[in-house]
């Protein structure tokens, strides 16, 4: 593994843990969310869960590209991407009524606070693959 990339191991790790975390509770809680948002509470609460599946499996993913930050970062673009599209959507749904805007309160922890490391950690694999090809 490359030098200087404890503090990527480290953020990586933190969103594995995250990730996990967040997407059990929402797989064995489906309903508290809308209920501490005072949300009307969702037909079928089993589409919340997939995405809890589906968190929890970035989680997965974060854990592995913590192995080798630099290697792994298809991981860290796709998880990226994620945190960038998910406000996205948010914004749309605000936009057309369909999310209260307190709902964006999870996209802090979710998504936003994760934009500048992941972002730092790509570039780091762009420089580092620059630096590789310069020298060959």
């Amino acid at each position: 593994m490359s030098k200087g990339v404890g503090w990527m191991r480290a953020v990586l790790v933190a969103a594995a843990v995250y990730n996990v975390l967040w997407g059990g509770f929402v797989v064995l809680f489906p309903l508290a969310l809308f209920r501490v948002l005072g949300m009307e509470l969702p037909n079928y609460p089993q589409i919340w869960q997939c995405v809890g599946m589906i968190v929890g499996v970035y989680g997965v993913g974060y854990a592995a590209a913590a192995l080798d930050p630099l290697r792994h970062w298809p991981i860290v673009l796709v998880g990226l991407l994620g945190k960038i599209f998910g406000p996205v959507g948010f914004l749309s749904a605000v936009s057309q009524g369909t999310l209260p805007l307190s709902f964006g309160l999870t996209l802090l922890t979710n998504d936003l606070i994760w934009w500048f490391p992941f972002s730092l950690i790509l570039l780091r694999t762009y420089q580092t693959y620059k630096a590789t090809r310069a020298n060959i």
